[in-house]
């Protein structure tokens, strides 16, 4: 019998194209049909969660850091019935506006400025990203984060199953900041990826990928309707039998996790 492969929306962080997702994208191919969503041409959130819907599946589940996250709620805001899990990586609870220029905003979208320890193995291919994207998508996707609404009405609209993760050494969105969002959603699961900035797709890519792998096969640990809890990598083992522990292990390209 064929298996149905469930249809997954990516959404990048500010600054960011396919490449955040690229492990992802590679390693989920046997559980899900991943597909990259566009936050490039538009200059507000509304806008960018709408053009994802109009390109997307009418049925999907939808993943996204930071930016990506922001819009993931908005889209469940504009179309609940869509989205059948969402997942958060660097997302705040909260979307006032900070005390923030726009040059300081610019500053901290990368994860070189996020973590100043970040190795070059990862820094090289973010700033790469960022020149790839370029100067005009910065700029309009600035101006959404800037001018971003209060998301009390989309954290309310999701009954999906949740994932909400945040890396450790993130100074964009503190693991203070994830977990009083996973606290609001109820049922969400709530994780701290170790020694990790902002851009856990990248910094942590076999992590990030158990983790979407749990959440894809069946619903994250924890999601019983009694809050955030906390997802344990020892649930998870590769194909060869031996445990995975997050705090140790970096995860090659080419390990396939299994539940």
């Amino acid at each position: 019998m064929e298996r149905h492969l469930e249809p997954l929306m990516l959404l990048p962080a500010m600054g960011c194209d396919g490449r955040l997702w690229s492990r992802q994208i590679m390693d989920l191919g046997d559980l899900a049909h991943p597909e990259f969503g566009d936050l490039s041409r538009d200059t507000s959130i509304h806008a960018m969660a709408a053009r994802v819907l109009a390109d997307a599946p009418p049925r999907f589940a939808v993943a996204g850091v930071s930016l990506g996250g922001y819009v993931a709620m908005e889209i469940i805001r504009q179309a609940p019935d869509r989205v059948t899990r969402i997942a958060l990586f660097g997302t705040r609870a909260s979307m006032e506006a900070r005390p923030r220029s726009v040059a300081d905003q610019g500053s901290l979208a990368t994860a070189p400025h996020a973590d100043p320890q970040l190795s070059a193995i990862v820094s090289g291919p973010v700033q790469a990203m960022a020149e790839r994207v370029g100067p005009g998508v910065f700029d309009r996707q600035q101006e959404a984060l800037l001018a971003r609404p209060d998301i009390t009405e989309a954290i309310a609209a999701i009954r999906v199953p949740t994932l909400v993760a945040v890396g450790d050494r993130d100074r964009i969105c503190s693991p203070d900041d994830a977990k009083a969002l996973a606290a609001r959603i109820p049922g969400a699961a709530f994780h701290i990826l170790r020694a990790c900035g902002h851009l856990s797709p990248m910094e942590r890519p076999g992590e990030v990928t158990m983790l979407l792998r749990g959440w894809l096969g069946g619903g994250p640990a924890g999601f019983d309707g009694r809050g955030p809890r906390p997802v344990s990598a020892d649930r998870f083992l590769r194909c060869d039998g031996t445990a995975v522990h997050h705090e140790r292990d970096m995860f090659e390209p080419g390990d396939v996790l299994k539940r």
